[in-house]
């Protein structure tokens, strides 16, 4: 029969919730929220809203998750399409 063997573990330590968020967490919750904003306000699935607007889908689904946050052009351009994402649309037909 085998012995129990008495291990000393490092007890698993939950992150501080209250704890104030770092710049870089900051700014990626800030751009998964201009993410989610502007596919809201197209009605588009990922998959679709990258393709009419011609952002990879995988860096779509990284910032509005929270992985990676979008450079400051993309910010812009997600303002943008999230205040008038008709108007955009038809600008990026006229120019195909």
């Amino acid at each position: 029969m085998a012995a129990k063997r008495n291990v000393t573990k490092t007890p698993r330590v939950e992150p501080d919730a209250d704890a104030p968020l770092t710049d870089a967490e900051f700014e990626r919750g800030y751009g998964a929220m201009l993410a989610r904003r502007a596919r809201a306000a197209t009605g588009l699935s990922q998959r679709a809203f990258a393709a009419r607007f011609g952002i990879p889908v995988g860096s779509l689904r990284d910032w509005e998750q929270g992985r990676r946050g979008p450079d400051a052009a993309t910010k812009n351009y997600l303002r943008v399409i999230a205040r008038i994402p008709n108007a955009v649309m038809k600008v990026l037909r006229k120019a195909a």
